[in-house]
């Protein structure tokens, strides 16, 4: 290795075991590692705030310490006029602990309306794209606790189910990339905390502020909640008891999907016998979102109003043979249904 290598490596490990010594650091740091241990090739989603940056320099730690490789980058949407400015800034703040962030710029028609949820979508699947590009499997996520809570009660104010309410956790997957968010069980100051100990700054996202969307709005209430009383460990505890519940529903829909269905590889195609029907209601709804997912690939499934009116017309003795949902084709032949790829 060159004498200049040697250098900065030792200049930057320098700079990480000194924030590493100071006790709140660490702390957060003990949490992070023990979540991703094991990771193949990680992909570091880095978008300027302070999760996200608290993210990117706890896996530079880990990267230091463990000789571990990771990658990094931004989605630059350009749906507001100082994005790609922004975007630069970031890159260089994380260049001082010698960070090399790559900026993956979402291209196309920008959306009028449903802006979060169309920017949430490209932007995994950009992410998704570049994770494959450099042949990992998995993206670490800087989502932290009142990422947790916020879902909570956004998913409640629309009335979602069990699976809805418990949805947001440490491990998903995306197009056969783990996702995966280290920081989930970590406070949102901590992380401010932490980001401005180490780069002094942090881009602070207007749409935050903005109350024509529902995530904010919901933010604003929470801390209203909290002032009343409504401790975070009270949603935490209600938040477990739900995906421990929602683990049992999961056990029966993966042994549906399993006894119930014969999967053909070189068709992507599932047959559904009449013993698959013969469910309870939830079982159904997830057991075809399953399919749904593993053939679509998209990351959010229709709403379960949606597959129970699907699975009414084709249990039903009517003319309709085929349907459309999901981005997958709903074929009735003789009893059976047989599902596709649209």
């Amino acid at each position: 290795m060159r004498k200049k290598s040697l250098s900065a490596k030792k200049r930057n490990l320098n700079n990480i075991t000194f924030f590493l010594d100071q006790i709140f650091i660490k702390r957060i740091y003990k949490k992070f590692a023990k979540n991703i241990n094991g990771i193949n090739k990680p992909l570091v989603a880095v978008s300027g705030g302070p999760d996200s940056l608290s993210l990117a320099f706890l896996a530079k730690c880990y990267s230091i310490i463990n000789s571990v490789k990771f990658n990094y980058a931004l989605v630059d949407h350009k749906l507001r006029k100082y994005s790609s400015f922004e975007a630069d800034k970031v890159v260089k703040l994380l260049k001082n602990f010698d960070i090399n962030c790559k900026i993956l710029v979402w291209k196309g028609k920008k959306p009028k309306s449903n802006i979060q949820k169309i920017a949430r979508d490209n932007r995994y699947n950009l992410l998704v794209k570049e994770c494959k590009r450099l042949r990992g499997n998995t993206i670490l996520l800087g989502h932290q606790l009142n990422d947790l809570h916020e879902n909570f009660f956004l998913r409640m104010s629309r009335g979602s189910g069990l699976k809805g309410l418990s949805s947001l956790g440490k491990n998903s997957k995306l197009s056969k990339i783990n996702l995966l968010r280290p920081l989930i069980d970590v406070p949102k100051k901590d992380l401010e905390k932490l980001s401005l100990l180490v780069f002094k700054n942090f881009i602070k996202d207007p749409s935050n502020s903005n109350e024509d969307f529902a995530r904010v709005r919901i933010r604003k209430i929470l801390d209203i909640f909290q002032k009343e009383g409504l401790a975070s460990k009270k949603i935490d505890l209600t938040i477990r008891n739900l995906k421990s519940a929602n683990s049992a529903i999961d056990f029966y829909v993966n042994k549906n999907v399993k006894e119930n269905t014969t999967y053909f590889k070189t068709t992507k195609s599932y047959i559904l016998n009449k013993k698959f029907f013969l469910n309870p209601e939830e079982i159904l709804i997830r057991s075809i979102t399953a399919i749904l997912k593993n053939l679509s690939c998209r990351y959010y499934p229709p709403r379960g109003k949606k597959i129970i009116r699907l699975v009414t017309l084709m249990s039903s003795q009517n003319k309709a043979k085929k349907t459309t949902l999901g981005g997958c084709v709903f074929e009735k032949i003789h009893g059976t249904i047989i599902i596709t790829k649209e």
